[in-house]
């Protein structure tokens, strides 16, 4: 087995430039972990994207297999908690980061980072979640924590990418209200047809507003941009709401003063689902199989290649990329 050959898309650093080419692999050039894992699926995310382009923030060395998440069948094990045929997600922690990730056909992994996928799941559906839909869960989960249907609208912001549209078809699914930012007008269908009743153009939230504190108008928000848009969606949220933030696209600065959070009793939380506690991770991935799985959840999704990857991840570059992408693997 160890002399097997997969296929991987390696990202190569030459002269400079970031180049990134299907090539044949063996086992043996995976790293040391404690479950190698047939991978059935993968899918594209914005770190992914970033870790092709030669991003040194997200990957430190090259060559370089990317791919965040993964889906697939354990084929050796040295944990007794995982056996040979177990289907395990694997998302986060350093996957595709500095560890060869889900753009190959095999992976080695700790067993430390595996979640057993739950049995209303198919491995494609685990993909198209991925760590998006793992961060809009975790994001959903800490907000209906603490804010119900009854309490007011919620708005979610960067609508149409991944975590923002898992966001909104979860919110809907469990009765909430929802408002969807979006700059592109194209996509108002789509977002209605995922749940949000309302569509507030990014341009209109994203001016800067000098005052500390505005009209409220949300019972709570799913933040996935940062920036301009974070901070007026806290000087905007109701008392006692809650606000999670989860990416910074946007910018990584906000400006805010004390008040929303003193005068109002705002809350904000934080998503780092890279790192989040193993205990949740199980928790939202049920729920994700049950009672939280959007009816449309094949909808937000796009099924391509290995050899499609390139395109895409030059559009989600572009923020051009609505949805999820999954890359089908494996037979």
């Amino acid at each position: 087995m160890e002399k097997q050959r997969f296929k991987a898309y390696v990202i190569e650093e030459k002269d400079g430039n970031f180049i990134g080419e299907i090539k044949a692999k063996q086992l043996e050039e995976l790293p040391e972990g404690d479950l190698l894992i047939k991978v059935y699926y993968s899918s594209l995310n914005y770190k992914d994207a970033l870790s092709a382009s030669g991003n040194k923030g997200v990957t430190k060395n090259y060559p370089h297999t990317p791919g965040i998440d993964a889906v697939g069948k354990v084929v050796q094990s040295n944990n007794a908690d995982f056996s040979p045929d177990d289907e395990v997600i694997v998302t986060s922690y350093d996957l595709g980061m500095n560890t060869d990730g889900g753009f190959g056909q095999y992976i080695r992994v700790p067993a430390s980072w595996a979640v057993r996928l739950p049995k209303n799941m198919s491995m494609k559906e685990a993909m198209i979640y991925g760590t998006a839909g793992l961060t809009a869960g975790m994001s959903v989960y800490r907000l209906t924590e603490l804010v119900k249907p009854d309490d007011g609208k919620i708005v979610v912001s960067g609508a149409t990418g991944g975590v923002g549209s898992m966001s909104v078809a979860m919110l809907s699914k469990l009765g909430y209200t929802v408002a969807a930012i979006t700059g592109k007008t194209t996509e108002h269908e789509y977002l209605r047809k995922l749940g949000a009743t309302e569509i507030i153009d990014r341009n209109e939230i994203g001016q800067a507003e000098k005052k500390p504190i505005t009209k409220a108008q949300f019972a709570g928000a799913i933040d996935t941009v940062g920036g301009a848009i974070l901070e007026n969606i806290i000087k905007s949220t109701a008392p006692m709401g809650v606000v999670t933030a989860c990416g910074n696209v946007g910018s990584p600065k906000i400006e805010l003063t004390v008040f929303p959070f003193i005068l109002r009793g705002v809350t904000l939380i934080g998503i780092d689902s890279q790192n989040y506690p193993m205990h949740y991770r199980n928790k939202v991935w049920g729920l994700l199989a049950d009672s939280w799985k959007p009816g449309h959840l094949a909808e937000i999704a796009t099924e391509i290649t290995l050899e499609q990857l390139p395109e895409k991840i030059d559009l989600m570059l572009q923020g051009q990329v609505r949805g999820r992408v999954v890359v089908k693997m494996s037979e």
